[in-house]
């Protein structure tokens, strides 16, 4: 056998390198039940760069190699062996690794390496072990030590799912064995408490054994220091805020005062609030300050008072288990006095819902049309967290947006997007309207509610306050825009075309002729002065004389939402932002759907989605709105339609009996679906609840 013995290195006192033989002899891994055949089974050994591989074993679960590999290391190398399954139609499987360091060896055997059986545990996709033999190096103690204590001063050692390798140039870079990728830079040790694992799809995550997470970003020591300081100093922040704010409070808000004595309030593990009577030893869902106790006359029999989280009292009639906001004593509602100072109320009837509406927004401060909003529809009692404001949004858009008003128009023949009349003048109130309806979408975008309909494109970079050019035309005039580029790229003298620097527009049957620029009449187009002409008629054509509606909406848009605080969007960015997502993803939809007392397989589930596939766009638009208030959907897609209180999913809830009408909660993005017996009987009452329902068979 072929032995080194290692010397002294004048040049930096570390031992001089030395020839290691490695005997695989053989190894014994766990059987797997699932496949009929064993492994291939070989053996790479990996040190300081180098590779051995010894032969493979076929089919066996027990291989034996008894196979001599050689390597060059020194006395603080360390031994990487991999046991790998060599697949013929794919890439080799890693069945085990083991470690071993050479100094540790050395150590334990007087510094000799000479005839060393060592047995290891191999660890990764296969459990077993592997014996191999080593000879053939022998190092003077002294200068052991002496290395030992500079090596403390080097990096840390690779994982060992990683190597490093040099390529042909000389240049060190490294192989990430599990992800089988490569980097020139050199992996860092994870941080303590971290693990990195792989899931089923074969991509790997990190784990935080401390904190109790998992992310898709491999931590650093520097991130990990990060983020604690960012930690302390937030807990810092947030300390002296509540020291800030505990000046003024003194306890939880409770609109009826402190409890009788030997009750308290607890709430159950589903959030549920109920009292304890610690003298009795009772509980009950009922608070003991409303039962008949307030404003000196009690409530009917089998009433009761409760509140809502946000202090707004609401009765509960157990005789025909209903709830609602209006006090059976007085006939009042008790909705208005608690929101009256809270929200901006906008109450407008759906017969006269733009008339309502813009006498209401035209009267309020422009401030205030920032506060939250609180719309009633009268005689349509319920609490709105949102769902009824983006029914309104929607409703109200579809009416002041309508073409039959005069205000707007569409864009082209095949082009159903909207922009401002030219010919609005015939209403004399026009600008008023238009001040109104950029106040409407100015709060649109502030509270970050859809309309129904959406603005050409240059009519949106308008409102972004960005210049438009002559490709702006392309999307609301094909036609015009061609033949401008047909002008400007052909020579209009050869082709004997006679054109002046003036158009005809027709309005309202009236045709008159726009001067270009001041006396363009007389000014015939030339090949020299056509790049004028193509600017100044394409300048016309996206503007038209409606410079004073323009202006008008403007001055209503800043009002509410100063245009500055859109100039970091674009003009399909915007668009998305007004109107929302208009192809609706039916797998989109699935995914990002809960059920509350149905399963994922429940007939009553699959009807459900066997019904939504079979429907076209628009009824799936439909029935979005009938549940959520809107048709429209976030940038984000179903993942982020957002509820009362942030982000709410899609949810289906089994609610009622078979011969009972869908019901949707819009504010919190549910469906009350009943437990029908049959796919066609839910396909009727769904349809019947989109098409015929109207109001409050919404909540």
């Amino acid at each position: 056998m072929a032995s080194g013995v290692t010397q002294a290195s004048t040049s930096n006192g570390h031992p001089m390198k030395a020839q290691l033989q490695i005997i695989v002899i053989s190894a014994k891994l766990k059987e797997n039940k699932k496949n009929w055949f064993g492994p291939s089974p070989y053996v790479e050994v990996i040190v300081d760069g180098q590779s051995k591989k010894t032969e493979k074993c076929n089919n066996t679960h027990s291989p034996k190699w008894k196979q001599p590999l050689t390597v060059i290391v020194t006395p603080f190398s360390k031994l990487v062996f991999r046991v790998w399954s060599h697949q013929t139609l794919k890439s080799d499987v890693l069945l085990g690794m083991a470690t071993l360091d050479v100094s540790d060896t050395l150590k334990s055997n007087d510094m000799k390496s000479e005839l060393i059986c060592i047995l290891f545990d191999v660890f990764y996709n296969a459990v077993g072990d592997l014996s191999v033999c080593l000879d053939g190096m022998t190092i003077d103690p002294e200068m052991f030590a002496t290395a030992e204590a500079d090596q403390h001063c080097k990096p840390v050692n690779l994982s060992l799912l990683w190597e490093q390798r040099v390529d042909p140039g000389g240049r060190v870079y490294y192989v990430d064995h599990v992800e089988k990728r490569t980097t020139w830079e050199r992996p860092e040790p994870l941080p303590p408490g971290w693990e990195r694992r792989v899931d089923q799809m074969g991509r790997v995550y990190y784990v935080d054994h401390i904190t109790r997470t998992t992310t898709w970003q491999r931590p650093t020591m520097e991130t990990v220091r990060n983020y604690e300081q960012w930690q302390h100093q937030r807990n810092q922040l947030q300390g002296a805020m509540q020291q800030f704010n505990q000046r003024f409070i003194f306890g939880e808000f409770d609109p009826l005062g402190p409890l009788p004595h030997g009750w308290e309030k607890r709430t159950d593990p589903n959030g549920r609030v109920y009292f304890v009577h610690h003298p009795t030893r009772a509980t009950q869902w009922e608070d003991p300050r409303t039962q008949g106790l307030l404003n000196e006359k009690p409530l009917p029999e089998g009433w009761e008072m409760r509140f809502t989280v946000d202090g707004i009292p609401y009765f509960v009639d157990h005789n025909r288990r209903t709830t609602t906001y209006i006090d059976p004593r007085t006939g009042k509602s008790s909705l208005l006095t608690k929101y009256l100072s809270l929200h901006q109320i906008v109450s407008v009837s759906r017969k006269t819902l733009f008339e309502d509406s813009f006498q209401q927004i035209m009267s309020f401060n422009a401030q205030d049309l920032r506060r939250r909003l609180w719309i009633i529809f009268p005689g349509e009692e319920g609490l709105d967290y949102g769902g009824v404001a983006r029914e309104w949004f929607f409703l109200l858009s579809h009416e002041v947006l309508n073409p039959m008003y005069c205000l707007f128009e569409y864009a082209g023949k095949d082009n159903y997007c909207l922009q401002i009349n030219p010919a609005s003048y015939i209403n004399p109130d026009h600008l008023k309207y238009f001040k109104f309806i950029g106040r409407f979408i100015a709060m649109a975008l502030f509270h970050g509610k859809f309309i129904d309909t959406g603005f050409s494109l240059p009519f949106y970079k308008r409102i972004l306050n960005k210049p438009l050019a002559l490709k702006d035309l392309e999307s609301i005039d094909p036609e015009f825009y061609n033949s401008l580029m047909w002008i400007k790229d052909n020579n209009i003298e050869e082709c004997d075309l006679e054109m002046f620097f003036s158009v005809d527009k027709d309005i309202l049957g009236e045709i008159t002729t726009h001067e270009l620029k001041p006396g363009g009449g007389d000014i015939q187009v030339t090949e020299e002065n056509k790049e004028e002409y193509i600017k100044l008629v394409a300048e016309w054509r996206l503007s038209r004389g409606v410079e004073e509606q323009t202006q008008a909406f403007f001055e209503g848009f800043n009002e509410v939402l100063p245009q500055q605080y859109l100039q970091y969007f674009d003009a399909k960015e915007l668009e998305v932002m007004l109107c929302g997502m208009q192809e609706i993803d039916l797998t989109d939809w699935q995914r990002n759907t809960i059920y509350r007392h149905y399963a994922r397989n429940s007939k009553q589930i699959m009807w459900f989605w066997q019904f939504i596939k079979e429907m076209d766009n628009e009824k799936r638009m439909r029935l979005l709105q009938f549940v959520s208030g809107t048709c429209r959907l976030p940038v984000g897609g179903f993942a982020d339609l957002m509820g009362s209180n942030g982000p709410q999913k899609f949810c289906i809830e089994k609610v009622g009996k078979e011969n009972w009408l869908p019901r949707s909660h819009t504010c919190f993005n549910r469906l009350d679906l009943p437990p029908y017996k049959s796919y066609e009987q839910l396909k009727e009452k769904l349809m019947f609840a989109i098409e015929e329902t109207e109001g409050f068979g919404q909540e």
